[in-house]
């Protein structure tokens, strides 16, 4: 983390709701520059749906998502353009396109952006697979990948673009322990090769210990506390020990 913290994104007294469901309960929130923070918290805390402000999939009922000094809160779509430039985002599913192959994948957001020079796309998707392990598999189809190499895939995808910020949401879902392992060495790769900030929503723990520099834990929609992982490991809160060490506070018969 640097020494010297500027604020990539400041998200400020954030509500939402979806219908009678409140998600967001006025949460104040900082990222800052060349750190991975991973969002922790229970089943519907509001972890994804916080991160989804961040990009502007989501536009807040109240309060401010300031993204590099300027207010996103109520930008258009065009407008959005310029700042979701700046962020790649790897979706819990992958959520790669079945139809087409790994190259075309990752060439999709170059594209869809306007970028008309093949040879620099052919340079970036390329670059990209070089970056996440997986060289040469761009005319592979994605029905012949494993759960792993999707999600490789779709970082090389997320970040295709050299983003300064890649949103991660549930990176680790479906995978085992080894590959799940493998991911979290992109990461830090990303952070310390790149110079690139990582916000990752998960709730594998023994990834949390490896590669976060900051932790904020949101309960109920709101923010419940924020430290290192040093300090979620000695703390004495009931809540978070509870859930760092899987336990549901009930006590057995």
């Amino acid at each position: 983390m640097p020494t010297e913290k500027e604020i990539f994104v400041e998200v400020k007294d954030l509500h939402k709701s979806f219908g009678e469901q409140q998600v967001l309960k006025g949460v104040t929130a900082k990222v800052y520059k060349g750190e991975t923070l991973v969002l922790l918290g229970g089943s519907g805390g509001g972890k994804s749906v916080l991160m989804k402000h961040f990009i502007g999939l989501l536009s807040p009922d109240s309060g401010e998502v300031i993204v590099e000094g300027e207010n996103i809160s109520n930008m258009s779509e065009r407008q959005l353009g310029k700042i979701r430039r700046k962020m790649g985002m790897m979706f819990q599913s992958s959520a790669l396109f079945d139809s087409m192959t790994v190259g075309q994948n990752i060439a999709f957001p170059l594209r869809m952006g306007g970028e008309k020079d093949e040879a620099r796309i052919e340079r970036l998707v390329c670059e990209s697979l070089d970056i996440v392990r997986l060289p040469g598999q761009e005319s592979k189809m994605p029905s012949d990948l494993s759960g792993g190499m999707r999600k490789r895939v779709a970082l090389a995808r997320a970040i295709v673009d050299r983003p300064a910020c890649v949103l991660f949401d549930e990176p680790h879902a479906g995978l085992d322990p080894v590959t799940a392992d493998s991911i979290d060495h992109l990461v830090k790769d990303l952070q310390r090769d790149h110079q690139m900030t990582n916000v990752i929503v998960t709730h594998e723990m023994r990834s949390v210990f490896r590669i976060a520099d900051r932790i904020i834990f949101l309960k109920e929609g709101k923010l419940y506390w924020e430290g290192t992982p040093q300090e979620l490991k000695e703390s004495s809160d009931p809540e978070l020990s509870n859930f760092v060490h899987g336990r549901s506070g009930e006590a057995w018969d």
